[in-house]
């Protein structure tokens, strides 16, 4: 795709005018015009400017640039390369601090980077193959062999799930984000009509234990000023407790542990 039709196609993702972009990226309406059409080719500032302007992810950013005919700025990082260590051992930190709860480290398409020693309290009973390397938690959330079985609220919580793939999807398209949807979508019947069972301020999953019924809320973490492409789409998914009960539960776990 050349630059302007890649210029057009995501100010219409983001619903802005020309002279919506124009204004946040400092230039006029009839210059964003004319690189749209091909009359003017910008500069790499240019480019990063409007990407920014776009609030593209790196990823976009560098794709963007690359239609412009510019090397991309932002780096992409193997997670095994040693630079990358220094975040990996934050992270690592932030999930031991986050025990007795369970919290995980997934990429872009929810692949599994790094658990807690609390994961293992979520995949209890779910099917071997689910947790081999590398271990999509999309998946495992909602296979039918995975957590689904032990989910009591699993309609409303694959509807959250569901819902915010969708919003990715709408704001950043996305080939393997969308054959993940469309593979949890086939693990599921037809949404239910009620509304999502709620606390007021988030949906919780449910989940059935041993040591009892869970509740739990997610919470997550991304790096807001990450110069690195795998380090942007690194998040740090957290489950706290949406009551009293399942707080204690988790404490009395992790003690028999």
């Amino acid at each position: 795709m050349d630059f302007g039709t890649a210029l057009k196609d995501w100010r219409t993702r983001r619903r802005l005018s020309q002279l919506d972009l124009a204004l946040r990226a400092g230039t006029t309406q009839r210059h964003v015009s004319f690189m749209e059409s091909g009359r003017s080719v910008p500069g790499r500032g240019m480019v990063l400017r409007v990407a920014e302007s776009l609030e593209l992810p790196l990823r976009e950013r560098n794709g963007l640039l690359h239609a412009a005919g510019y090397a991309p700025t932002y780096p992409e990082t193997r997670l095994d390369d040693p630079a990358i260590r220094p975040v990996l051992d934050g992270l690592r930190r932030l999930l031991d601090g986050h025990r007795p709860y369970p919290a995980i480290v997934v990429d872009r398409y929810g692949v599994l980077v790094a658990a807690n020693d609390a994961f293992p309290l979520l995949t209890e009973g779910v099917a071997a193959e689910l947790l081999e390397a590398p271990v999509d938690t999309l998946r495992l959330a909602l296979h039918p062999r995975g957590m689904a079985p032990r989910v009591r609220n699993l309609d409303d919580w694959a509807r959250h799930i569901l819902e915010r793939l969708r919003n990715d999807l709408a704001r950043t398209p996305d080939e393997r984000l969308a054959a993940q949807l469309a593979e949890l979508e086939g693990y599921l019947p037809p949404a239910s009509v009620p509304g999502p069972e709620h606390l007021g301020f988030a949906v919780p999953v449910r989940l059935a234990t041993p040591a009892g019924e869970l509740r739990l809320i997610t919470a997550i973490t991304t790096f807001a000023t990450a110069a690195d492409v795998t380090v942007s789409e690194l998040k740090l998914e957290t489950f706290l407790p949406a009551d009293a009960e399942t707080a204690e539960r988790l404490h009395s776990i992790s003690a028999v542990v």
